[in-house]
C-alpha cells in the first residue's frame, strides 16, 4: 500500500472483523514515515476495503 493515510472510521474497521488497537497501531506507524510491513490477513482486507471505497465513488 503506498497510501500514508487511511481514512477508514473505527465503525468500518470493527464491521470488518478488527481491534481497534490494529487500526490504532497501522495509522501510527503510517504517520511515522518509515517502512512498515502488515501481516497478510490485515492487507488483505485493507485491500478489499479500498476496492470497495473507490467503486462507490
Amino acid at each position: 500500500m503506498t497510501r500514508k493515510n487511511l481514512p477508514i472510521a473505527y465503525t468500518e474497521w470493527k464491521e470488518m472483523g478488527f481491534s481497534k488497537g490494529t487500526l490504532h497501531d497501522m495509522k501510527q506507524n503510517a504517520k511515522a514515515e518509515k517502512p512498515f510491513t502488515l501481516n497478510a490477513h490485515v492487507l488483505k482486507r485493507v485491500n478489499k476495503w479500498e476496492v470497495s471505497v473507490s467503486g462507490q465513488k
